[in-house]
């Protein structure tokens, strides 16, 4: 996988921008504490009707399936999102109860790309999680110095290795 650019970063907090438009945020605010569908005949009999909430499913819908085709297409750096968010997964658990009926009715690619950006986002998430737990492992088992207290993880990496002094460079001497 490529590294993130800092044209990744522009478009991440672009779509950040976007999530805080008022209008946004209340649907995703919505999508997630009130829409209570399980099926999608709930949805087509009680939200799409041109309200509110009609309004607010499509937004929240089609902004996440947006994103998950710029993830998954590598428009915006994968690892780079999934550092930072959650919302998707969280929202497509919203979906998973009615998305077949939705995709027997509308098209069978519904959402697709939201789908795959979870699965992917999940698949990111256990292979950061047993990272982080080897490291604490690793760090719990290394025998400990006298007055030292555990050092952050970021901290280490940019830590002096092992053996090194962290004094100062010593002046070289010229011969004239």
């Amino acid at each position: 996988m490529r590294n993130p650019t800092p044209a990744d970063a522009e478009l991440l907090m672009r779509l950040y921008e976007i999530r805080r438009d008022p209008e946004l945020r209340r649907a995703r605010q919505w999508f997630l504490t009130e829409f209570k569908a399980t099926e999608w005949s709930e949805i087509k009999a009680g939200y799409l009707k041109f309200a509110d909430e009609d309004r607010w499913f499509r937004m929240t819908t089609s902004y996440w399936e947006m994103v998950g085709s710029m993830v998954n297409r590598e428009v915006l750096h994968p690892e780079l999102f999934f550092d930072h968010t959650g919302e998707d997964i969280v929202s497509w658990e919203r979906c998973k109860p009615w998305i077949a009926g939705a995709r027997a009715d509308i098209r069978p690619s519904y959402l697709i790309q939201l789908e795959r950006m979870v699965a992917a986002h999940q698949e990111y998430r256990k292979t950061v999680n047993a990272r982080v737990v080897a490291e604490a492992r690793r760090a719990a088992a290394a025998p400990a110095t006298s007055g030292s207290s555990p050092m952050p993880m970021a901290a280490k990496s940019a830590a002096p290795s092992a053996g090194r002094e962290a004094a100062a460079p010593r002046a070289s001497k010229r011969r004239r």
